[in-house]
């Protein structure tokens, strides 16, 4: 038997988790002088909570080998191999650690995900049907490796003041882009992160636009599923963004997630992302 791992960044609902016996390991989150656990005893209305009241905003930390190496161990014991998919190289130290221990440890194997939230999580639920259908473990990492090359996931932002407090963007574009009310996108482009527009006016108005401009006139677009995630705290957003799904027609399955405190303690709340696969290219 193979088990399937992956990292709290994957931002799959903890249902999907348990249908398909996917293993989460947290990231750290630093809030303050003390070390959290993501998704297990700190959330995002936690992270929203101590910014709103003044406090500097949460950071990250990487699994460390030793966590890891606890539970790779733990699970030979039950399983042939392990299959563990992480966060993308290019933004944490997660992947790293991760083969460090894999080397010590015959019968892991590690994947780095190239990629965030969503993207991260559907690669783990493809392992999980491979896995069922008895396929060997380097069989499903070679074909993980090629479908992460498909993936397009992108997200729209509300706020920037989170990415200014996070260092990610000076206080003279985080003031004037909320002063015009500008909004940017980043897309996941071979494993950075990239703002390819910048969209002006409401949150609501921008997710309707910025869907749009993602899938209208596309052919590229494998539409056996489509993932919704979102860091908002009201339903509004996902509800606005689901119908223009839905209205587009083409996607025989829409999933949801919302995301973790990863991805919110870089990007705030009202932040609205989609994730699919390109169509397998034929040569």
């Amino acid at each position: 038997m193979i088990k399937i791992t992956t990292d709290s960044t994957c931002d799959l609902p903890v249902a999907l988790r348990g249908e398909n016996n996917i293993t989460v390991v947290p990231l750290g989150i630093v809030k303050g002088e003390r070390v959290y656990r993501d998704g297990v005893d700190i959330h995002p209305a936690d992270i929203a909570a101590h910014v709103d009241a003044g406090g500097d905003i949460t950071t990250t930390s990487a699994v460390n080998t030793a966590d890891y190496h606890e539970l790779f161990s733990n699970l030979l014991k039950e399983y042939d191999a392990v299959i563990h998919i992480n966060l993308g190289a290019g933004f944490s130290s997660c992947h790293q650690n991760a083969r460090i221990v894999a080397e010590e440890l015959p019968g892991v194997y590690v994947v780095d995900s190239a990629n965030l939230t969503v993207g991260i999580g559907e690669l783990a639920l493809r392992a999980a049907r491979m896995a069922r259908e008895g396929r060997a473990p380097e069989e499903i990492v070679a074909e993980l490796e090629s479908l992460r090359d498909r993936l397009e996931v992108s997200f729209v932002l509300d706020r920037l003041d989170y990415m200014k407090k996070g260092g990610r963007c000076n206080s003279v574009t985080a003031i004037g882009a909320n002063l015009l009310k500008l909004h940017p996108c980043v897309e996941v482009i071979d494993g950075k992160m990239s703002v390819t527009k910048k969209y002006r006016g409401s949150i609501e108005r921008v997710v309707t636009e910025y869907l749009h401009d993602r899938l209208d006139g596309r052919t590229d677009i494998d539409t056996e599923r489509v993932w919704l995630v979102d860091t908002a705290f009201s339903p509004a957003l996902a509800d606005i963004a689901r119908e223009v799904l839905r209205a587009d027609g083409r996607f025989g399955t829409i999933l949801e997630g919302k995301a973790g405190c990863t991805i919110f303690s870089h990007c705030g709340p009202n932040t609205l992302g989609i994730a699919f696969f390109h169509k397998k290219s034929i040569d």
